[in-house]
């Protein structure tokens, strides 16, 4: 079974955030960046699926060369080998044309992200690449087995989970519990050093959205400490304060 595996490189949640040239541009001075967490759920299970079915698996990003030292710890938790597009992944439709193109160009029986980044939390890649090649898209998906031909899944739904199945290929957005999370061993952080990195340039440049410019959330206001058996003072808070009762 080939594999193909989206990975994303986003900042680390810890990472303190900030904007240049008038809120136009994110100040990378000083992130960390990390394999987006919910990708790295995907890459977990794919692992476990590989060596279920003796597959292959390819991790691929959207990316400018910065990204490698994250495909590099990709390729050290378990996957055989990484292409990198070589381009800044500008809005949501551009990278799924990427995707699609190299899963065109190389045929995987399955194609497996996270169900959105921690970046731009849009969640709407993986469908925009099953709607591109013609194959079901399902997200977000919670466990995945693979019987032949057949993928058995439960996905969160609102209030319970739904039971699926449906035939390869597909391509699914992962979260929790599909997979533990996978540390890279010292072996994997050897062997990835000698395995293939592809760089092959973007199919096309094509874009749909404009950054007008980057808001920091709001602050978020004081809170008021009351003592757990002081219920009347927490209706009186939430009646006369907060008027949400």
């Amino acid at each position: 079974m080939k594999i193909l595996v989206c990975i994303t490189h986003v900042p680390d949640t810890t990472s303190k955030i900030s904007f240049t040239d008038g809120n136009t541009q994110f100040d990378k001075t000083g992130v960390q960046f990390i394999i987006g967490p919910y990708d790295d759920y995907a890459l977990a299970r794919a692992v476990e699926l590989k060596e279920q079915s003796n597959g292959t698996i390819t991790v691929l990003n959207v990316g400018e060369a910065e990204t490698e030292p994250t495909l590099r710890k990709a390729l050290a938790i378990g996957a055989d080998d990484a292409i990198r597009v070589n381009a800044n992944p500008t809005d949501s439709y551009f990278v799924a044309n990427q995707i699609a193109a190299i899963a065109k160009e190389h045929q995987y029986d399955l194609i497996l992200m996270g169900r959105e980044s921690i970046d731009f939390n849009s969640g709407a890649v993986h469908g925009m690449v099953g709607e591109i090649l013609g194959i079901p898209s399902l997200s977000p998906i919670m466990t995945l087995d693979i019987d032949g031909t057949t993928a058995k899944m439960t996905r969160e739904i609102e209030g319970g989970k739904e039971t699926l199945e449906a035939e390869l290929p597909l391509v699914l957005g992962c979260q929790e519990p599909i997979a533990e999370w996978k540390i890279p061993n010292m072996r994997g952080i050897m062997t990835a050093r000698s395995k293939p990195l592809n760089v092959v340039e973007p199919t096309d440049n094509s874009v749909r959205t404009q950054l007008k410019e980057y808001q920091m959330p709001p602050a978020k206001g004081a809170v008021k400490m009351i003592s757990a058996d002081n219920v009347s003072e927490l209706v009186n808070l939430l009646k006369n304060e907060a008027k949400v009762i």
